[in-house]
């Protein structure tokens, strides 16, 4: 930790949902943190396949399915979380808040001691299972508008049988449906005024009443589960609320399955208590990115990769 004199930052840890893998990551971190290489090493014995390969050597389209990229990212991301708590760069801040934008809420309930790295590990691979399981019954898109009324997003959506997925920052809002509607949507949103409306690559429309049958049989997994309050301000994605009481907890990750995410909120409630740091662990920068669209003033700080944890080492708080 930092020594006497030393200026300690409050902060919020975020963690990334599907979607921010990418082949190669954590190898670094792995080569260089023994605590992040325990942590891969964990989870090829844990769930018996080789994620680890998976994850520095893909190829793209195994890394990138539902039922491999969950627990790939939630042990990219506690990997990155463990070699930054052993690194020197760890002693100028003082973790407050935890949140994770969908997938990534699990990697913040082990990150604020709520839940062990290897029950969420067998957790979330399970939910990838059901996931693909539920959107290969009910194949499915999403889609992501840009610059477009909300009100008019909802009054479309329930036109063509669409449902609002997530609202991630101002004037983005992701939708989720069956596919020939969410196409429909795609089309018709340009025509209502909307900026642009991008597909996203994902196997299957994603918190949205599809992915019921996932929700019903991942109930069971979540309830037996062990859990404890978190140490750390955790805040659920289903309510932007910070909560504590692990019944709770329960409830709102059953509901994440089918529910729509607030992670814009989730963010402003974290800034309304005065933190104003927030620390992305795990891969990419899609959270950085979307930060910045809630508030210009947040400062956002990567730490994914072994530079990331080198240049905030040169460049102090």
């Amino acid at each position: 930790m930092g020594g006497a004199g030393d200026r300690m930052v409050d902060i919020a840890y975020i963690f990334p949902g599907q979607g921010a893998q990418y082949v190669g990551m954590g190898k670094d971190l792995y080569d260089n943190f023994p605590a992040a290489r325990d942590i891969f090493d964990k989870a090829n014995q844990i769930l018996k396949i080789d994620l680890k390969k998976i994850c520095f050597e893909g190829p793209d389209e195994e890394l990138s399915t539902t039922n491999n990229s969950q627990p790939a990212i939630l042990t990219a991301s506690i990997a990155a979380l463990r070699a930054f708590e052993a690194s020197p760069v760890s002693g100028q801040f003082t973790p407050r808040f935890s949140l994770g934008l969908s997938l990534g809420e699990y990697t913040a309930l082990v990150a604020c001691g709520s839940m062990s790295f290897e029950d969420a590990l067998v957790l979330v691979k399970k939910r990838g299972d059901l996931m693909e399981e539920a959107s290969r019954k009910n194949p499915g898109r999403m889609a992501c508008v840009i610059g477009m009324d909300l009100k008019a997003i909802e009054d479309l959506c329930k036109g063509i049988g669409c449902e609002i997925a997530n609202l991630n920052c101002p004037g983005q809002v992701v939708v989720s449906g069956k596919t020939n509607n969410v196409e429909l949507f795609a089309s018709l949103a340009k025509e209502k005024g909307a900026k642009r409306v991008l597909m996203l690559d994902v196997s299957g429309p994603f918190h949205s009443s599809l992915m019921t049958s996932a929700r019903d049989k991942l109930k069971d997994h979540i309830d037996k589960v062990r859990m404890s309050e978190p140490k750390l301000s955790f805040i659920s994605n289903v309510d932007a609320r910070v909560q504590t009481d692990t019944a709770k907890i329960r409830e709102n990750l059953i509901a994440q399955v089918n529910s729509k995410t607030f992670w814009e909120e989730s963010v402003k409630t974290v800034a309304a208590a005065g933190v104003r740091t927030f620390l992305e662990i795990g891969p990419g920068q899609v959270l950085k990115g979307l930060l910045k669209k809630i508030d210009p003033k947040l400062e956002v700080k990567n730490y994914g990769t072994l530079k990331d944890l080198q240049v905030q080492a040169g460049n102090p708080v």
